[in-house]
């Protein structure tokens, strides 16, 4: 990720995992202690395992663990997060590792943009979602009661390091939450994707397929955030799906759907009704929604209050004065930001 003093590396590898302390050693060697903040699914599997990496290198380490689930992505547990990282002494020449997927690595970030206001942290993402999105790109964040990462900060992790073998432990739902992102990356740029995703005939096949997959992923974010690295451009391609997909994970609380789910219906909603008005190839939607069905995500949204909707999305970081950029697309492999009047909102959802 070329972005000036904020570059860094992108490790794509299987069995990366017992790498990482001796990257931390040979890269910051004024470290002499890691907190680990993960969530209690991973650190039950795999943190032992990270722990011993990183004190094999004569570090300190400490698991700092959370409950998985959205909920976690709050400023409760950020404070309780703060008091861990205070009892543990970290200094600004330590690092924090976030270890887990979108929730852990967007908390744990978001904690290492503001102590001591700036800590060096490193991303170890464990869920596809995480490897092909949320771990890259410097976008951190917590929840509030009024909606999705509505505190956050661009804070960029020192390196990535995406172990593809921690895949094989994921829960089918989760791993088909992910897809939900790679079927984004293939609609706003590389139709190729989806052309790799039609070829699968199950799971295996795709987890046979994943690193590569991964990578055509990673590809495409690193060219948007290294062309508009603050998301006032061409980065929102990124979100498409995303302004009514948060809006449908705050209506239910965040429990009834994943986030890959929640895009998945975003961008199914979305391009239904753009390719209603003309603005999207005829068969668009048909064809999305069949990858979609394929992965068992869902395409079409539930029954919910429009106007409570409306409200939600308006308060999307993509809203401005009296305007909201929606993703559409003119077709498969082919995205572009539209900028409509608030007013004209309910024609697209």
């Amino acid at each position: 990720m070329d972005l000036g003093e904020n570059s860094y590396k992108i490790y794509i590898e299987q069995d990366c995992l017992g790498n990482i302390g001796r990257y931390i050693a040979g890269c910051h060697p004024a470290c002499r202690r890691v907190a680990i903040i993960t969530d209690d699914n991973v650190s039950g599997i795999y943190g032992k395992m990270l722990d011993e990496s990183i004190r094999e290198q004569g570090l300190d380490a400490i698991i700092i663990s959370v409950k998985p689930g959205e909920g976690s992505k709050s400023l409760e547990t950020l404070k309780m997060v703060y008091g861990r990282l205070s009892e543990l002494k970290l200094t600004r020449t330590d690092m924090i590792l976030t270890f887990g997927g979108g929730v852990v690595g967007d908390l744990g970030g978001f904690a290492a943009a503001t102590y001591l206001r700036g800590i060096p942290y490193i991303q170890v993402p464990t869920s596809l979602l995480a490897q092909v999105d949320s771990s890259i790109g410097g976008k951190v964040a917590v929840d509030l009661p009024w909606g999705k990462n509505l505190v956050g900060s661009f804070y960029h992790p020192a390196a990535v390091f995406v172990d593809t073998v921690l895949l094989k432990t994921l829960e089918v739902r989760y791993l088909h939450d992910g897809l939900a992102e790679v079927i984004k990356y293939g609609f706003i740029k590389d139709e190729g994707i989806l052309d790799e995703l039609a070829d699968c005939r199950n799971d295996e096949e795709i987890l046979d397929k994943i690193d590569r997959v991964i990578f055509r992923c990673c590809s495409i974010k690193k060219k948007l955030v290294e062309q508009d690295e603050k998301d006032f451009g061409c980065r929102m391609l990124l979100n498409f799906g995303h302004t009514y997909g948060h809006a449908v994970e705050k209506y239910f609380g965040y429990e009834k759907y994943t986030h890959g789910e929640a895009v998945a219906i975003g961008m199914a909603h979305i391009t239904r009704n753009s390719e209603r008005l003309g603005i999207t190839e005829k068969g668009t939607s048909s064809y999305l929604e069949e990858l979609l069905g394929k992965f068992s995500l869902p395409f079409k949204p539930p029954e919910m209050d429009r106007s409570v909707l409306e409200e939600t999305m308006l308060l999307d970081k993509k809203s401005s004065g009296d305007c909201i950029s929606l993703i559409l697309l003119r077709k498969a492999g082919e995205a572009f930001i539209e900028k409509i009047d608030k007013n004209e909102l309910s024609k697209f959802i």
